[in-house]
């Protein structure tokens, strides 16, 4: 049994819910994100402007570094406006990975713009002449990097908490590590006042590997994400608990999950008993889909197939009969069975590469219980035979 969560008024009216979230979830996000949008492009232009007429090579490829923190900002709001919108026929499983795929170009934005600053740098360093002489300017505006990028960090990160949202916390960090190569850049312009002339190019080296750093971590993990890489393992155990919890479930296989955006998706396969009813074995699975959304904020998908307990479906699949070709089959083992043509109804239960057979019959007018018990052991004789039913079970009303 497959189920796809999307079905039912209930849950329309909670994806309508989750829109209206959604909905506020980015402006939240748009907000913290264009009030660190413009401390980026003050800083920006403060350092580039301070770090030319103070001379001072290492501010100035911080000033680059904060101006290239534009686009992940712009990245930041494209991507959370656009994958806000839930699940539609081109994109069944929401827009998530449009968020992903921003991350990918901004990984490599950062690596290419870290690249350039080093080999600048690294050029300078073999040119003493054109070594510059950073002044006190440089080191003012370095200081208030520092303290403007740390307050974005914890303002984002605050937001991020709130909503549960790695996007932010990974935008938060990125505003923190603006905050450490402001940190080299304060020490390479300090010794270069000093007379330690060199120190401002190796500082700009550090500012861009920290650049590298930050755009290899973020397009490795974006590109794990594109590839359908699971969960870490200790939440997976979290899941396989939670679903484990739910009661009519007697054990899971199948557990996989994956990322899409800020957002995880889950599909599992969990054994119930094999005589439940279709209807429990479905309200089942609705009661582990329910709980993983509720316990789980970042899980916004859940796909459940319910297995009967024991069952071997790869031997089934490959040898036993579909129900209307069993049922004849069956009709003919019963030819010339009088009471046979009283049987209401057959269930069929396909496990462990056999059939078990259960009729329904109704008391035969004159009945008694040995007459019934010999009907039953008629049906048995003209059954068992057959390789593929393991048993029988005959019931009356």
């Amino acid at each position: 049994m497959n189920h796809q969560p999307t079905q039912s008024p209930d849950q329309v009216q909670d994806s309508e819910s989750v829109e209206m979230s959604a909905d506020a979830r980015y402006r939240e996000t748009a907000r913290v994100t264009i009030v660190g949008a413009i401390v980026d492009l003050v800083l920006g232009l403060a350092k580039l402007i301070a770090g030319y007429f103070a001379n001072s090579q290492a501010l100035i490829a911080d000033g680059i570094h904060s101006i290239s923190d534009l686009a992940t900002d712009g990245m930041v709001l494209y991507a959370a406006r656009k994958s806000q919108h839930g699940p539609d026929a081109e994109h069944p499983y929401g827009h998530g990975r449009f968020e992903t795929i921003a991350t990918v170009g901004l990984a490599v934005a950062l690596i290419l713009v870290a690249i350039g600053i080093a080999y600048d740098a690294i050029s300078r360093l073999f040119e003493a002449q054109v070594l510059p002489h950073p002044g006190v300017w440089a080191l003012l505006v370095a200081v208030l990097s520092i303290v403007s990028k740390e307050w974005i960090y914890h303002y984002t990160m605050r937001v991020a908490r709130r909503q549960r949202s790695d996007m932010l916390r990974a935008n938060a960090w990125h505003s923190r590590t603006d905050a450490f190569s402001s940190v080299i850049v304060l020490l390479g312009v300090a010794g270069t006042m000093m007379g330690y002339t060199y120190l401002d190019a190796l500082a700009a080296v550090g500012v861009a590997l920290i650049i590298a750093h930050i755009g290899g971590n973020l397009g490795w993990k974006a590109l794990k994400e594109l590839a359908d890489t699971a969960v870490d393992e200790r939440q997976v155990d979290k899941l396989r608990e939670c679903i484990l919890g739910v009661g009519g479930v007697l054990d899971l296989h199948l557990l996989r999950t994956r990322h899409t955006g800020g957002h995880v998706l889950v599909d599992v396969h969990v054994n119930v008993d094999a005589a439940v009813s279709i209807s429990e074995g479905h309200y089942v699975s609705e009661m582990v889909r329910s709980r993983l959304l509720e316990e789980f904020e970042e899980v916004t998908d859940v796909t459940v197939h319910i297995d009967p307990e024991h069952d071997d479906f790869e031997t089934m699949r490959l040898t036993l009969p579909m129900r209307r070709e069993f049922l004849k089959r069956i009709q003919a083992h019963l030819d010339g069975i009088t009471e046979a043509k009283a049987i209401e109804r057959f269930t069929l239960h396909y496990l462990a590469g056999k059939i078990r057979v259960e009729l329904l019959i109704p008391f035969l007018e004159g009945s008694d219980s040995d007459s019934c018990r010999l009907i039953e052991q008629r049906f048995r004789d003209a059954l068992l035979d057959d390789p593929l039913i393991e048993s029988i079970d005959v019931y009356w009303h």
